[in-house]
């Protein structure tokens, strides 16, 4: 099962949050990441981000990103969507 928590930080303060779950062994895990963002997007009313070189090596690195104004067109009212992979497929199921 892939599972990846999506947050919504205001003022430091958590004001949303939510968990994807995949459990199609047939897409790979870069399909699951992005079908994440696109259902966090969704659930809460968010164009999706855009990805900045500095999301794409900060979750290379860390299985985690923050979308900041940056990564959006649209005025946001929080400060941050942050995505954070908290479970992979295993190999041998």
């Amino acid at each position: 099962m892939f599972r990846m928590w999506g947050k919504i930080w205001k003022d430091h303060h958590l004001i949303e949050n939510e968990v994807y779950e995949n459990a199609d062994k047939s897409l790979n895990r870069t399909r699951k990441v992005f079908d994440g963002v696109k259902y966090f997007s969704y659930l809460w009313n968010l164009q999706e981000p855009i990805w900045l070189d500095k999301n794409i090596n900060e979750f290379k690195r860390h299985d985690r990103t923050r979308f900041t104004q940056d990564s959006f067109i649209e005025e946001i009212d929080f400060d941050c969507f942050e995505i954070i992979v908290i479970e992979e497929d295993e190999p041998w199921e």
